[in-house]
């Protein structure tokens, strides 16, 4: 159990000043406690009085009226009934009491911007935008796709969809039109919004045939609509300027707190990817608790966050606007023209929340990035996520930044559209730990025999119910998938499939995911914990780990790694890299074989494909073990089945590398 010292600590001061004390005051008042100087008793009242805690927030942010009754009508995993009788509409939060010539949304690429649109301009081309879909015939329930880069449009495309009480999916232009296809052709879309071209690595990316493929594979479409030049390349596509250039009354249409609101998948590594529907309701009512209370978001902050609207991060980015925040939407590498690409544009944008991944932050160490050169003064918090964050890197960065900046590293998911796990401004900062759960997310660890566990690890399960769990999974009539994704395991309470530990001080420490347990001599590690002191090697670039059943009880763990240029593999460096995880890990989970890779492949969200890998590796036919499409290096599945193969054909470990042909050949 961890007993370091914190790398950050809030001051008397910013812990008076935090909305979120002035929130724990609020429903100090309501609860009948003082709520106000401790976060965990905040936390504990937040899960122990779900009615109270929710419908507090619902009038700390002042939405609608709602009818008088409990937030939680019907508790139960999976079909709670929230705020019954209630209406809203997330496009009339987002522009309710927003009028002016204030900044909502800038647009940056890498060879354009920043260009900024103004509240006003935003609601006249969300106005504009949701008369013409109606006029097109896009009616409540109906589902508008878009096939967009990270800019004003998509938001705008976005919140005119919402506006009407369509549905709305998107996928970014880091996807093929294969895989956005293998999303969308499930939602049966009225109308396709797409992009004709994006830029990325300092490289044009020309998506017109793209989005010709994508408008054939769609054939419930009515209309498409595209922004760019690329429209005589669409025959009978319609000019996004045309659809955006006349006034309008925008008029959101009230529809009921669980009416769905977006579609987003699932990666689509492991199968057809899963489309998680959310509501209006529960999404405003979590992303004004996550961002307005935990990040401590207000009108007239900046947040940018780096991600791809393919990622539920966009989602989180955009809801920015549901607090009067700008919206800072940067389509293209974080490291083009230089490593320390996005700190720059931080800093020249003034940025008060900043949110990356710990890919990019190692990027930045290695590449010798000085963080204090580029730090924003008005830098209140880097958030992190994505991937697990090493206690190194993360004290490296705590350095760089000082104390006027808090890490935020959080741990959630797409099921839920938000985080599980993160800080608040009034939350100390370890590194290697998640300084606590996020208001009104009842998180345990459940050991083996499905009860809670402290200070060892566990499978992390919410035990109560949230408003942004999804209102269902699309095209599961009978629930089944919704079902077995988080409820088979323990009936009535939510797994989300990653090893967490609690620790005696409230923090909790990430393991990696429970699907991909390590399970040597009878002993469970996550992935994670190996990780940390392989990827410290100055040698390492990245690694990967995985444990693979074989028949008749063998058990194959093969580690995985790629190098930093000019370093080979040889037996020198791996019996270094078993030393480090002999003394920063386990005796127990020195792997079987270390192996140089071409590539470790992620998901197109920036995470490691390791159960996909260990089906590989035990043989699985590969399509059906990944989608090419949401994968970042496709060429890789080829190469890590061959892998096994040769693993197979040699029936059982060696004491060597497997040395396959290249991906390339």
């Amino acid at each position: 159990m961890s007993t370091q010292r914190p790398d950050w600590t809030p001051t008397p001061q910013a812990v008076e000043r935090a909305r979120i004390t002035d929130f724990a005051r609020f429903a100090a008042r309501r609860a009948g406690s003082d709520l106000s100087g401790d976060y965990h008793a905040l936390w504990a009242w937040s899960v122990d009085d779900v009615n109270g805690f929710w419908a507090a927030v619902w009038d700390y942010f002042r939405l609608p009226e709602r009818p008088a009754g409990p937030a939680l009508a019907a508790e139960a995993l999976p079909g709670s009934v929230w705020f019954p009788g209630s209406t809203l509409n997330y496009t009339a939060e987002v522009f309710r009491d927003r009028t002016g010539t204030d900044t909502a949304v800038i647009t940056v690429t890498e060879d354009t911007g920043p260009v900024a649109i103004t509240w006003d301009e935003l609601r006249r081309d969300v106005a504009s935008l949701a008369q013409a879909l109606t006029e097109l015939g896009v009616r409540r329930g109906d589902r508008v796709v878009g096939y967009l880069p990270n800019g004003a449009q998509a938001i705008v495309a976005f919140l005119a969809t919402a506006s009407l009480g369509a549905t709305w999916a998107v996928c970014g232009q880091d996807y093929t039109a294969a895989a956005a296809e293998a999303r969308f052709a499930q939602l049966r879309p009225t109308v396709l919004i797409a992009a004709t071209d994006c830029r990325h690595g300092g490289k044009h990316i020309d998506r017109r045939a793209d989005v010709q493929a994508l408008r054939d594979a769609l054939p419930t479409l009515t209309a498409t609509i595209v922004v760019g030049d690329g429209t005589p390349a669409v025959p009978g596509a319609l000019p996004w300027s045309a659809l955006t250039a006349h006034d309008a009354e925008l008029a959101p249409v009230p529809v009921p707190f669980d009416h769905p609101l977006w579609v987003v998948f699932s990666s689509g590594t492991t199968g057809r990817p899963k489309g998680i529907v959310h509501g209006h309701g529960g999404v405003v009512l979590e992303q004004l608790k996550n961002l307005g209370l935990h990040l401590g978001l207000r009108a007239g902050d900046r947040l940018l966050w780096h991600t791809t609207p393919s990622w539920m991060m966009w989602n989180v980015l955009v809801a920015g606007l549901l607090l009067g925040a700008t919206a800072v939407c940067y389509e293209g590498s974080p490291t083009y023209p230089a490593t320390d690409a996005l700190w720059r544009l931080a800093a020249r944008l003034e940025v008060n929340v900043l949110g990356t991944s710990p890919g990019y932050l190692a990027a930045c160490r290695t590449a010798g990035v000085r963080l204090a050169d580029h730090h924003p003064a008005s830098l209140e918090r880097l958030g992190v996520t994505g991937s697990a964050f090493p206690a190194d890197l993360q004290h490296w960065v705590a350095g760089e930044l000082g104390p006027r900046t808090q890490v935020v590293c959080t741990s959630g998911g797409t099921d839920v559209v938000t985080a599980f796990l993160g800080a608040a401004p009034t939350t100390p900062v370890r590194a290697g730990e998640l300084s606590a759960p996020c208001l009104g997310v009842a998180v345990e660890a459940f050991g083996p025999d499905g009860r809670p566990v402290r200070g060892e690890v566990g499978e992390l399960v919410v035990l109560r119910p949230m408003p942004s769990m999804p209102l269902y999974f699309w095209d599961d009539p009978d629930g089944s998938r919704y079902r077995g994704a988080y409820f088979d395991v323990y009936p009535g309470v939510w797994r989300h499939g990653d090893w967490i530990t609690i620790t005696g001080h409230g923090s909790v420490i990430m393991h990696g995911r429970s699907d991909a347990t390590l399970n040597r001599h009878g002993v469970r590690m996550g992935s994670s914990d190996i990780y940390g002191p392989v990827e410290r090697l100055e040698e390492i670039a990245e690694a990967l780990v995985v444990g693979v059943e074989q028949d008749g009880g063998g058990y194959w763990m093969p580690l995985f790694v790629t190098t930093t240029d000019g370093t080979d593999l040889d037996d020198a460096l791996r019996e270094k890299i078993r030393d480090a995880i002999r003394h920063g890990a386990s005796p127990r989970h020195v792997p079987d074989e270390i192996i140089q890779a071409p590539g470790i492949p992620h998901t197109r969200t920036g995470k490691k494909l390791e159960v996909p890998v260990k089906r590989l590796l035990r043989g699985d036919p590969p399509h059906t073990v990944a989608d090419p499409g949401s994968v970042d290096r496709p060429e890789l599945i080829d190469w890590y089945a061959r892998t096994g193969a040769a693993h197979r054909m040699r029936n059982g470990p060696a004491a060597g590398s497997v040395t396959p042909r290249s991906p390339n050949g």
